[in-house]
């Protein structure tokens, strides 16, 4: 199961690298259409790739320690007491991103029932782009729940090891082993 999800989590991380990347040839699209007399909607098509390139990077970034959290507060508790507040924080999430998640995908569906499709230049059905943020939404609201699935085992997240690792600490045997015994 902890392949899966971490191949999952880089899936997602590269898919929001290429939404990114197409964000790049959309503008270029536009300028050389615009050197040959050729109309290209690329506002439209690069909002739409960075919708998608945001939500889908967002499981990958919270297991790579790159969302910015505020430790001020955080770490002023103990062991104990940060662990609870990583709970606390990881059910919170993943409760409100499963909530975000199932109300993306009815919007998903709403959107292929009634055949919304975009305003610009290209009439673009709006469930095509919306399954961008309603993937990523869902992916990442796995992220959480493994995260706290993770922290109740009484394992150190995942985020909080890369983040130590990211400004050059690392996260010691005996301080994991402090954070989960607590």
């Amino acid at each position: 199961m902890r392949r899966f999800l971490d191949t999952l989590y880089t899936v997602s991380g590269a898919l929001a690298a290429f939404f990114l990347m197409m964000i790049g040839v959309s503008i270029l699209l536009q300028i050389a259409g615009r050197l040959l007399n050729i109309t290209f909607d690329a506002t439209e098509i690069s909002g739409f790739c960075m919708a998608a390139s945001t939500f889908l990077g967002l499981a990958y970034t919270l297991r790579a320690g790159a969302h910015i959290r505020v430790n001020l507060l955080i770490s002023r508790f103990g062991p104990r007491g940060r662990r609870l507040v990583e709970i606390w924080c990881c059910a919170l999430g993943g409760l409100a991103l499963a909530f975000f998640s199932v109300n993306a995908w009815m919007m998903v569906y709403d959107s292929m029932v009634y055949g919304d499709t975009s305003p610009g230049l290209m009439a673009v059905p709006f469930w095509i782009p919306q399954i961008g943020m309603a993937l990523g939404g869902t992916i990442l609201a796995v992220a959480l729940f493994d995260e706290l699935a993770e922290v109740l085992g009484g394992k150190t997240p995942e985020f909080l090891d890369a983040e130590a690792q990211a400004i050059g600490e690392e996260l010691t045997y005996s301080e994991a082993e402090m954070v989960s015994r607590s």
